[in-house]
């Protein structure tokens, strides 16, 4: 493979191993998320958790740097204490240095050559461990480096190179009898690490005009160590402090939203149907006034649905009743009319008009009555199917057929968009049927007299019609009261072709039925657009539908508004619609 290629697959192969991390990572953000917004009881305990870490920080901070700058004042003052102590003996060792070498000179060379050896050891202490002291003195000449002396494990020619430039200056603008500190790193004769050395300095003149830069230096391991303790401590104070606070945030959470869980729970089981669910009640607290009144709501509640059951028990029984018993006089009265209708010819014309009118008038009260039984049936739940397979495209052609006589007397023609391929769905037959009849007998009324265009789609979960006129079209917030019962969106208008007022409200329940959906669509001017979608298989659930609800035409119309004017429009859709 020559190198481009295998380069591009490498990459390949890095964006795609990138790809499948970055979604694992947000698989887990987005459960972390839905755990954190699900969970009150985490909310308070993090919430709790990291208030209490930034306040155990914030004093710890504090409580060490405290601590920090009372042990390191105290040690710094005790430091130049002992630093002014012993620059005293150290000038008071230069000042007489011409008589002390006249006193070597007449006891024969008995003394030292130069007073800082003897000034040394009282200065550094000798002898045992008990009298030695805890710092090391550098008296350093620079003029004359042979005049340089040092006690301990400070070697004089290597210590001064350990020193900050900034107090070697410091020392040197130094006016006499004052002092100067600085906390240093000093890397030691004999040692491998730098020690943490508090460094006094000072100046003091002979009275050759010799200047002796004096450096105390004093460790401060003891209290490195001890503040060290001291915040390894505030540390584990800390954190178990932070434990603590969690653990009784926890505790308190706990209390709190268990009995808030077991109400949403019981307020679940509630909603679902069991109406004899009630809370136990434990104490007199709020949490306990809670679950009184959350019972007494529910027993309530209960009361009320049992009577709005009976009160509906009532009524349905009620339609059921009146509309059996009508039939009987219905009957008689259908035979009288049928009589009537048939010897009109022989009526004189006034006659001959009423029982033409009598007769339509019964036909459209028997069309209620089997309505009112059917929706009686859906009120009621006793609504089944009688499932079948079957190519919906000749259930649509059957609907069309009972439609034509209609669609000639109004003027209105069919335009039919079958697919090739077959439409096969498990449906009642007679119900779908009867949906599309309803659909089709509307269009035509609201139509206007113009082209009604019939269009079956399908996909691989679902099948759906839709049945588009060009007539008045239906006003906002229309969409969704079009199938409520005897709804008319002009009461002022007559019914011209002598509908009950319940087809789509019973188509709505024949698709409901079916687990299925019945959707509208309308513009005033633009006509309207009735979308059936059934489930393929009888049970299956929704996701989508093969056509789109708003027509094609309308659609293409707003996208080119859209592409024209730059405004940004809110999108509009369904509830149900995933197109």
């Amino acid at each position: 493979m020559p190198p481009t290629k295998q380069k591009r697959s490498r990459r390949r192969t890095l964006r795609q191993i990138l790809g499948g991390v970055r979604r694992r990572v947000r698989r887990a953000a987005g459960r972390a998320r839905r755990v954190w917004r699900r969970s009150l009881q985490l909310q308070v305990v993090t919430s709790t958790l990291v208030i209490s870490v930034v306040v155990v920080v914030v004093l710890g901070v504090f409580l060490s740097t405290q601590i920090n700058k009372s042990v390191i004042d105290s040690r710094t003052q005790s430091s130049v204490s002992e630093a002014i102590a012993d620059r005293l003996q150290i000038a008071d060792a230069l000042a007489p240095e011409l008589d002390d070498q006249a006193a070597k000179a007449a006891d024969g060379g008995k003394t030292s050559a130069n007073p800082l050896d003897d000034v040394m050891d009282t200065v550094t202490g000798s002898g045992d461990d008990s009298s030695k002291k805890r710092y090391d003195v550098l008296i350093l000449n620079e003029a004359s480096p042979g005049k340089s002396r040092a006690s301990g494990t400070v070697v004089p020619a290597n210590v001064p190179r350990s020193l900050s430039a900034g107090l070697r200056r410091n020392v040197e603008k130094l006016e006499y009898g004052k002092t100067v500190g600085s906390i240093e790193r000093i890397l030691f004769n004999g040692q491998t690490q730098p020690r943490l050395t508090y460094v006094v300095g000072g100046v003091v003149h002979s009275y050759t005009g010799d200047n002796y830069e004096v450096y105390h230096f004093f460790p401060l391991d003891e209290e490195e160590e001890l503040l060290s303790n001291v915040r390894l401590a505030i540390v584990v104070v800390g954190l178990g402090l932070v434990l603590l606070l969690a653990a009784i945030a926890y505790l308190v959470a706990r209390q709190v939203v268990t009995p808030v869980r077991l109400a949403r729970q019981a307020a679940e089981r509630l909603a679902s149907g069991k109406l004899d669910e009630r809370l136990k009640v434990r104490g007199e607290d709020d949490l306990a006034r809670l679950a009184n009144s959350f019972n007494e709501m529910a027993a309530n509640l209960a009361l009320k649905i049992h009577q709005l059951e009976e009160l509906s028990q009532v009524q349905r029984q009620f339609v059921s009743d009146v509309s059996h018993e009508l039939r009987t006089p219905l009957t008689t009265v259908r035979m009288a009319a049928d009589l009537l209708y048939d010897a009109r010819e022989d009526f004189d014309p006034m006659a001959a008009r009423s029982a033409e009118l009598m007769q339509a008038q019964l036909e459209r009260f028997e069309s209620m009555l089997a309505d009112l039984l059917e929706i009686s049936r859906y009120d009621a739940g006793a609504a089944t199917l009688d499932l079948d397979s079957v190519d919906v495209r000749q259930v649509v052609l059957r609907a069309i057929e009972d439609s034509e006589a209609l669609a000639e007397r109004h003027g209105t023609r069919f335009d039919l968009r079958l697919p090739a391929e077959p439409c096969m769905a498990e449906i009642d037959n007679r119900r779908v049927e009867r949906i599309l009849r309803n659909l089709l007998f509307n269009a035509i009324e609201h139509g206007e007299g113009r082209e009604i265009v019939v269009t079956v789609g399908a996909d691989r979960d679902a099948v759906a019609v839709a049945v588009r006129d060009h007539g008045i079209g239906l006003k906002p917030g229309e969409d969704t009261m079009v199938f409520d019962r005897f709804w008319r969106a002009d009461p002022s208008r007559a019914r011209t072709i002598g509908g009950t007022g319940l087809g789509l409200a019973i188509s709505r329940e024949d698709a409901t039925l079916h687990g299925g959906w019945l959707q509208a669509w309308g513009q005033p001017g633009e006509g309207s657009q009735f979308r059936l979608t059934l489930p393929r298989m009888a049970g299956a659930g929704l996701k989508g539908s093969p056509l789109s609800l708003v027509p094609p035409e309308i659609e293409m119309r707003r996208t080119w508004r859209g592409a024209m004017t730059p405004v940004l429009l809110p999108a509009s859709g369904d509830a149900h619609d995933e197109d």
